[in-house]
């Protein structure tokens, strides 16, 4: 009797023993899924849709039978894209660390660009539109050459320009003999606002305070008109000296800490106010050659320049 009581304890005490074992092992499975799931949450497959009411439960396996894996044999990982560019300009270069950032505009401020022939021009670019190659001719303003290399001395120049790539970057390799511009911007950069291109200097990636916008269009400043040093439009007036002119003034804007109170002095009431008056108006504006057609709401040719 006794032996037989012995028997039936150890019975129990095994009894006992396998099921404290399971519930242990179910614990860790639990434990070791609870982790993973923590660690790995980014990797759940969120194209796969809930069950619906009549379905058994069982999700939809990730990689398909026939090739070779079974169902949880590999997880699917969504690819995460990476995000846009923050800046349109790259990290400043040894060889420009300490300068202010000046932003150049190019058609009516350094050069003048026609589809009509003209018998002086400086360049002639091809360009070609829908399938068919037009001639664009380009003639330099007086004084560029030198503009241009002081600036490039100074500051860490950028071409920004409302014209198309395919037309405004060969112009910029036959302008620009000295590399004085350390990237180009296209009118893909800019900000289409109220029926104009505007330049917004926030999205350069440099210091507001240490930047310069030079052209002869308020309308690509209205987003900061007191970061800019307006420009007369040049068209082909071969006695104009106002690029020559302005070297003085960015050789001491130069020196300064910051370009606010310079260019303060420079802009009067009346441009803040036109700026301020862009701002909200939704009529586009036209600063071209009252002889020719618009560049930017003409035709398709006309539609390249800027």
């Amino acid at each position: 009797m006794i032996s037989e009581v012995c028997m039936c304890v150890r019975l129990v005490s095994a009894g006992e023993e396998e099921r404290v074992s399971q519930c242990n092992i179910s614990l860790k499975k639990q434990r070791s899924r609870s982790i993973f799931s923590t660690l790995f949450c980014c990797f759940r497959d969120y194209n796969v849709e809930p069950p619906s009411s009549n379905s058994t439960g069982t999700l939809p396996p990730l990689v398909e039978e026939n090739g070779g894996l079974q169902k949880g044999d590999q997880m699917q990982v969504i690819p995460i894209p990476s995000p846009p560019a923050k800046y349109l300009l790259p990290e400043l270069t040894a060889l420009d660390y300490g300068k202010k950032c000046v932003v150049i505009d190019l058609d009516e401020t350094l050069v003048h660009s026609s589809f009509k022939p003209i018998n002086n021009a400086d360049f002639i670019v091809p360009v070609e539109i829908d399938g068919t190659i037009h001639q664009v001719y380009v003639l330099k303003r007086p004084h560029v050459d030198e503009f241009l290399q002081r600036m490039g001395e100074l500051f860490e120049c950028v071409l920004f320009t409302a014209s198309l790539a395919k037309y405004a970057d060969p112009v910029a390799d036959l302008l620009d003999r000295w590399g004085v511009f350390r990237a180009r911007l296209f009118r893909e950069s800019c900000v289409f606002h109220r029926g104009n291109y505007v330049k917004d200097l926030s999205r350069l990636g440099r210091e507001l305070s240490k930047v310069i916008i030079v052209d002869n269009s308020p309308a690509s400043y209205i987003f900061h008109p007191e970061n800019a040093v307006p420009v007369q439009s040049w068209f082909d007036d071969m006695t104009d000296t106002e690029l020559l002119d302005l070297i003085p003034f960015f050789e001491g804007l130069s020196k300064e800490e910051e370009v606010y109170s310079m260019l303060h002095k420079l802009c009067n009431r009346q441009t803040k106010f036109y700026c301020l008056r862009l701002r909200t108006t939704a009529m586009p504006l036209s600063f071209d050659h009252p002889n020719e057609k618009p560049f930017i709401s003409g035709g398709k040719k006309e539609d390249v320049l800027g």
